[in-house]
């Protein structure tokens, strides 16, 4: 029989005290969820000898990227350090059992298979786990009774481990918790003058970082305080568009990546932005298709410079395609060198006009909230935009903002002339 050990825990991951084949735990900063797993796992290997378990996270350079100073503090703080023995780069455990600390991106099919016979795997910061990581992991840990434990705090809804999880079809003896700082008996008042200097400085970082909220913006985004102003400001909800007003669409082409199209409509000096689309690896015709099927065959087509490129397959130019499939068309001029960063004043600059209606805009508002400069981490300057996922949803905006035509108050009529006297109006 092993040993007993009694630990204090928050009564929000009590159900993760039941056998499950998935035990998961998301939520924002200081909610303890790792300090739960690695207590559990030091119970477990208690109560269970010969218990094998194994740390993973996506990355893992050297040791001190994982889960083990703090699986040693648990042991240490609850007194029972004569019942493991510290290795190089393992922990044993009672009865001949192990916990191991590994790096997904390291494995393949074939050095996988030296965890089947793990009873547990806990990943850390699954929110980073990758869709071959997790499909490498899910069927090695295959042991009877085994268990796959996942801690993190969510980024987006497309990463593997949320659409795996949080998503309407978890699988089969799933157990998810979402724990924050609230949640916390023991939550400590430094964090919380931390957390109360975040709710006042970052709003637009707070509710990821502390309430376990997706992340709509990233740390130095070029747009975080502009929308995180449009949300303050009630501009990012329901939308509906003028049947009276001209659609545009405005795109940016993907040739080997991403095609991004925002549907606006310009009333006055507001911006409607309407509708978002993106996809990679799919003919023209496919987002031609997507306009035509969300009611948008009348939109104008606002093309960036490379609108007038020729098609690598068909020598035919981009504008010429989209003209020939019934759409107007309206070509942005290359504005030169600079180009990227005039767009982005443009959009700072027109952000307080803009509304978005957010059932539809969503990813493309994660593209916004996630588009950041790339800096020399040597000298610490800026060297423009980072060319990354969310560029191509930026760089559409942007060009919308740069076609956004102001409109202006008409100019006075002159009055004739008058010349006193008999003689009355002169021409």
């Amino acid at each position: 029989m092993g040993r007993t050990l009694q630990i204090p825990t928050a009564r929000v991951f009590a159900p993760l005290l039941r056998p499950a084949r998935y035990k998961a735990a998301h939520g924002g900063r200081g909610s303890g969820k790792s300090h739960f797993f690695a207590g559990l796992m030091v119970e477990t290997a208690l109560t269970r000898p010969g218990f094998r378990a194994v740390c993973i996270r996506e990355v893992q350079r050297t040791l001190k990227d994982s889960a083990r100073r703090l699986i040693e503090d648990k042991i240490a703080a609850h007194g029972v350090s004569d019942a493991f023995a510290m290795r190089e780069a393992e922990i044993r455990t009672p009865g001949g059992g192990v916990i191991l600390f590994q790096g997904m991106q390291n494995h393949t099919a074939d050095s996988i298979k030296s965890l089947e016979g793990m009873d547990a795997a806990w990943v850390e910061e699954a929110q980073a786990l990758s869709e071959r990581s997790l499909a490498l992991l899910r069927p090695t840990i295959r042991k009877d009774g085994s268990e796959l434990w996942f801690s993190w705090n969510r980024t987006r809804k497309t990463d593997p481990v949320d659409r795996l999880l949080t998503g309407p079809s978890p699988p089969s003896g799933s157990v998810v918790v979402r724990a924050n700082w609230s949640d916390n008996p023991w939550f400590p008042s430094v964090l919380d003058r931390e957390r109360r200097d975040d709710r006042r400085d970052r709003p637009e970082l707070y509710a990821h970082i502390w309430e376990g909220d997706y992340a709509t913006v990233t740390a130095g985004a070029y747009f975080a305080a502009a929308l995180a102003r449009a949300r303050a400001e009630g501009r990012i909800g329901k939308v509906a568009a003028d049947p009276l007003m001209p659609l545009r669409a405005f795109f940016d082409i993907g040739v080997r990546d991403a095609t991004a199209i925002w549907v606006a409509q310009f009333i006055g000096r507001e911006i409607r932005v309407l509708d978002y689309y993106e996809a990679s690896g799919q003919p023209l015709a496919a987002h031609l298709s997507w306009l035509r099927e969300r009611g948008y065959a009348d939109a104008l087509c606002v093309l960036p410079h490379d609108g007038a490129a020729a098609d690598a397959v068909t020598a035919i130019r981009f504008e010429d395609h989209i003209r020939a499939a019934g759409f107007r068309v309206e070509t942005v001029k290359n504005q030169g060198k600079g180009a990227a960063l005039r767009r982005i004043e443009a959009a700072r600059r027109l952000f307080p006009q803009v509304w978005f209606n957010e059932a539809t805009c969503g990813p493309g508002l994660d593209a916004l909230g996630a588009y950041h400069e790339r800096r020399d981490p040597d000298r610490g300057i800026g060297l423009g935009p980072e060319h990354d996922w969310s560029s191509h949803g930026a760089d559409a905006f942007g060009l919308l903002c740069v076609a956004y035509d102001e409109p202006r108050a008409p100019r006075a009529q002159a009055r004739p002339a008058f010349h006193g006297g008999a003689g009355g109006w002169m021409g």
